[in-house]
This record gives C-alpha cells, sequence and structure tokens, in this order.
C-alpha cells in the first residue's frame, strides 16, 4: 500500500496491507490474549497507559512529522494533536479505578448485591485520519484499561501512525497480541466486520457508520460510531463582531475543515449580518496557505484528493442557484490537494454547501431575522454533532442550546472537546459515547452479583 505525501504527491513509504488470512491469526492471537490481560490487575494496565503518555511525548518530533507529512495538516497542528491525545490519555489514566471500581448496591439484609465491570472481550477499533491520534485515544485507551483486546485499524490515510502508537503502546509494556494493528483499506475493514468479535468502535462517515452497524446488527455486540456533522454556528446581534468572526474562522478552517464538529454553516442576525461578513473575509484573508512545514501555515492541503471534487461541486450547486462566492471557490494552482479557503452568502438550505457535509475550507454564510428563524435552520439537519452560539447574554445562548439535539453544544466557542465530558453525536451523527466516564464504561458490560450466605 503506497502512502503519499498530501503537500507534495509523492511517495513517502510502502507498507504491507494485511491479507485476510494475517487478520484471521491476528484476531485468534487477541482472542488468546485477551483473558490474561483481563487479569492483570486494574493499576498495572493504567501503568501501561501512563507510560505510554510518556513516550509519546518523548518522541513527539518525530510522531509529528510523520503525522504531517502523511495526513497534510501544519505542523504545529500536528504537535498540538499529540499534547491534546495524550491530556485526553491522562484522562483515562486518572479516573478509570474510580468508574471501573466494584459497587455495593445493597449491603445490608440477607442478600447483598454488588456490580462489577468486566470487559467486552475482542473489539475492532476501525479509525479515522483526520485526528488519528485524538480519535484513536477516544476508544483503545479505555478498551485496554478495561481488559479487552484490540483489533486496531487505522485509516489508510494514516498509517504511519497508527504504527507509531502501536510501537508506543507496545514499548510501554502492551503486550503485543492485547494490541494488533490491522494495516489496509477498505478490504481489512471488511474482513474485521466478518470476524465474531465482541465489539465495534468506528470514527468516520454516516455511510460507512450505517454499513458497520447493520452488518454487526446480528451479532448482537455493542457498536459505537463517532460520525460526521453539519455543525451550526448562530451569530447573535449583540457581539463583538470581530472577536466572534475570528472565532468562526478558525471554527471553519482549522485542520483545513476536516473535523466532524468543525463549524460547517453560519447563521448570523441581520442586524450585524454585513459588518460580521466584512470580519470574516477580513479574518479568513489571513490565513496562510502553504506546505504544513512551513512556518505560520495554517491551510495546509486536503488528505483525500477527492474531496476537492465534492467541495467544487457544493460551489457550482450553491451559485447556480444564486449564491454570492466572496472568496476562494476552487482548487490552488499548486503542487498537492490544496483547495482555496471558501466562503458563500445569499445561501439557502436548497443548497447542498448548507446540507451535506463539506468536510474541507468551505462556509456558507445565512442571513436571519431572529433567534426563532435561526433554530429553525439549525435543526433543518439528519446531523447531531455539535451546534455554537454567540451571544453576551447566557440565558439567552441556554434557551437557544436547550433547542438543539445534538450531543454537544457551545456557547461563544466552537470546535471544542473535553475529556472531562462526553462526545456523543444523535441521528447521522452516531451512536455511544465516548469520553468521561461514559466513555470509560463504554468498553465494559456490568455484572451484577446477589450475594446471599
Amino acid at each position: 500500500m503506497k502512502i503519499i505525501n498530501p503537500a507534495t504527491e509523492e511517495l513517502i513509504k510502502d507498507v504491507q496491507e494485511d491479507s485476510q488470512t494475517s487478520i484471521q491469526q491476528k484476531f485468534e492471537a487477541t482472542k488468546k490474549a485477551q483473558k490474561a490481560w483481563a487479569q492483570v490487575p486494574l493499576k498495572e494496565r493504567i501503568a501501561c497507559i501512563a507510560k505510554f503518555n510518556e513516550l509519546m511525548l518523548a518522541n513527539s518530533d518525530k510522531i509529528a512529522a510523520d503525522l504531517t507529512a502523511e495526513v497534510g495538516k501544519p505542523l504545529d497542528q500536528a504537535k498540538g494533536e499529540i499534547n491534546g491525545g495524550v491530556g485526553r490519555s491522562q484522562y483515562f489514566v486518572d479516573n478509570s479505578e474510580k468508574y471501573l471500581a466494584e459497587e455495593w448496591a445493597v449491603t445490608e439484609g440477607g442478600t447483598k448485591e454488588k456490580i462489577v465491570y468486566e470487559p467486552l472481550g475482542v473489539i475492532a477499533n476501525i479509525s479515522a485520519w483526520n485526528y488519528p491520534i485524538l480519535v484513536g485515544v477516544n476508544v483503545f485507551i479505555p478498551a485496554l484499561i478495561g481488559g479487552n483486546a484490540v483489533l486496531y485499524k487505522p485509516s489508510e490515510f494514516s498509517t504511519l501512525t497508527g504504527l507509531n502508537i502501536a510501537d508506543k503502546l507496545w514499548e510501554a509494556g502492551i503486550p503485543k497480541d492485547v494490541f494488533q494493528i490491522v494495516v489496509g483499506g477498505k478490504d481489512a475493514g471488511e474482513a474485521l466486520l466478518d470476524l465474531p468479535l465482541d465489539g465495534y468502535f468506528f470514527t468516520g462517515s454516516y455511510r460507512t457508520g450505517k454499513y458497520i452497524a447493520e452488518r454487526a446488527a446480528g451479532k448482537l455486540v455493542p457498536v459505537g460510531l463517532e460520525l460526521g456533522g453539519k455543525d451550526p454556528m448562530y451569530v447573535c446581534d449583540d457581539v463583538d463582531v470581530k472577536a466572534v468572526a475570528a472565532s468562526g474562522v478558525e471554527g471553519a478552517f482549522y485542520n483545513n475543515g476536516q473535523s466532524c464538529c468543525a463549524v460547517e454553516r453560519i447563521y448570523v442576525h441581520e442586524k450585524v449580518y454585513d459588518a460580521f461578513v466584512d470580519a470574516f473575509i477580513e479574518e479568513a484573508k489571513t490565513m496562510k496557505m502553504g506546505l504544513p512545514t512551513e512556518d505560520g501555515a495554517f491551510i495546509g492541503p486536503l488528505t483525500r484528493p477527492q474531496q476537492a471534487d465534492v467541495l467544487a461541486d457544493q460551489v457550482a450547486d450553491a451559485t447556480a442557484k444564486g449564491a454570492t462566492l466572496l472568496l476562494g471557490g476552487k482548487a490552488a494552482e499548486r503542487p498537492g490537494y490544496y483547495f482555496e479557503p471558501t466562503v458563500l452568502t445569499d445561501v439557502t438550505h436548497e443548497m447542498k454547501v448548507m446540507m451535506d457535509e463539506s468536510f474541507g475550507p468551505i462556509i456558507g454564510i445565512q442571513k436571519v431575522k431572529d433567534d426563532a428563524e435561526a433554530v429553525e435552520l439549525m435543526i433543518d439537519t439528519p446531523y447531531g454533532l455539535a451546534s455554537s452560539v454567540f451571544t453576551n447574554d447566557q440565558s439567552r445562548a441556554e434557551r437557544i442550546m436547550a433547542e438543539m439535539n445534538s450531543g454537544t453544544v457551545y456557547w461563544n466557542c466552537c470546535d471544542r472537546v473535553s475529556p472531562t465530558s462526553p462526545w456523543s453525536g444523535r441521528g447521522h451523527s452516531g451512536l455511544g459515547s465516548t469520553l468521561s466516564h461514559h466513555g470509560i464504561r463504554a468498553f465494559v458490560q456490568p455484572k451484577a452479583y446477589h450475594l446471599r450466605g
């Protein structure tokens, strides 16, 4: 399998893909190793993860360089992802004992009752390329701490990062048969779905997530899906327009817009609409496009070359239906998979750019007359990942946030994930939760003990 640098279109490396036979062998090895791993004391399993965190930080320059080379994100953002991933992992180190401890439900009378948390068994972690470290640790860290074995398939677009993760876990003391990496693309994913696993956890598109859920349904095992979004941002009429525009630009264009929780559509109160659009364009023009290794580069290449066609189609569809193109709108004339930061106004929900996930540096900005119209438009979507409201009035924000059918809501911020809060989607944005104590217990199953002696 060829690994290509999306910024230069040059070959980085050839790696050996797993075959159906090798994946079967890895599954059999994990099945044998899992029971012994579950018997390792919880403190020792946690200690391995703490060591992994240290190794990731100690080797961050090399890991960040590989991440930037294969995914195309700016180097400073790659380093930020490593630090953020270690921060999430450390949350699990610090809190898993509390949330996996035995619980006594009844301690008096003739029959005592307690709850014990046991591992699921062997799970598949089919991960994503846009934040391979961040979305990976959401799954394989609590899974390993909980006593599971993991068949980990990184995206074919972030294979080197996946190999680095596996290497550091093994160096930290996780047995190789407890954490097996599966290298490959669609065929490798299909092979995992053919196995009798004890859980499937996927991060990626709605279409693939739906397919995985359908394939796994007959097995009656847990399925966790962290899928896409079409996340709205609403700008009220009482804000500091320039400050909010700066937040909106970062929320829309950070990581080149290749984030499930990126701002994908903006609604602006008519009283501040013109000023906001001017400020947004001014801020967007300061975003430097360049090689991901260049100092100050904020816009790098798209990771997947075919995404440029999706973005170009959204621009063509919108302009054909009356939208105004204020910035960008096409692939950049340079080597690599670059697409210009793009801003459209005079948009409506008849346009793909306001309804379909973009996953790139493109944004539509729509004028609204009041909060009620903003809410109506914000919830007009099958997705339900995140929504943001910008206003100086907290009670106003919370009234609007309460109307959102999304797993996460933001007041005066956006595109933010915290390990202490559950990360979950509704509708086409997924099933289940990662992070927080919900994410710790997503990879174990409760057993009730009724004790009469």
